[in-house]
């Protein structure tokens, strides 16, 4: 059966909609077999558009129903391995910078550095510190600090950024004596992530 309708705009009702998907199911799991062999994953792409035609039944102008058929699939199905590639990417970046980050606390003698990270933030203005053991050792949301503090958020998040920038700077003044023998570029991926990550 050939649902082509030549210049004639196709109505959706619940027989014609039970029609297109008899006639057709076959056919574009063949089609969607190109792009995966996960069945699974083709039945629900189908499924998908399928609610899409019927939900927009009343405003979709459709007159060739094979075409639109084929596009919706295609790209619904293009979407889906866009968003698992890069979701794959996503992954990848954060496992390395998660093996980076734990290399290069192997690296570093935690207990020296946490004494010198504490010796960081005591050096911090009192109320700069204070907003910043509040968010990095209580765990508190910028707006729960701001209504704690009695500030804005924006100026707890300009404290946070003044607080990063002069804890990093103290940590990486240390190691950066000559007598050091460690990486400076070692120490600074561990700085981060103890300032972003933990």
């Amino acid at each position: 059966m050939d649902k082509q309708f030549d210049h004639t705009k196709v109505l959706i009702d619940e027989a014609t909609l039970k029609e297109f998907f008899n006639a057709y199911f076959d056919d574009i799991c063949t089609f969607l077999n190109y792009y995966t062999h996960n069945k699974q994953l083709i039945e629900d792409i189908i499924q998908d558009i399928f609610i899409k035609l019927w939900e927009e039944r009343d405003t979709v102008n459709i007159f060739f129903i094979k075409t639109y058929l084929y596009n919706a699939a295609r790209n619904r199905m293009l979407n889906h391995l866009r968003n698992e590639q890069n979701r794959s990417a996503l992954l990848d970046e954060w496992a390395n910078r998660e093996i980076e980050k734990q290399k290069a606390k192997d690296c570093v003698n935690m207990e020296e550095f946490s004494l010198i990270y504490q010796q960081a933030i005591n050096d911090l203005p009192e109320k700069c510190r204070e907003i910043f053991i509040l968010s990095k050792e209580y765990s508190k949301t910028y707006r729960e600090i701001a209504e704690t503090k009695n500030l804005s958020i924006k100026t707890v998040e300009a404290q946070m950024s003044i607080a990063i920038k002069r804890v990093r700077d103290y940590i990486l003044k240390y190691y950066s004596r000559p007598n050091s023998a460690l990486p400076l570029i070692t120490v600074l991926i561990a700085t981060q992530g103890y300032l972003f990550f933990d």
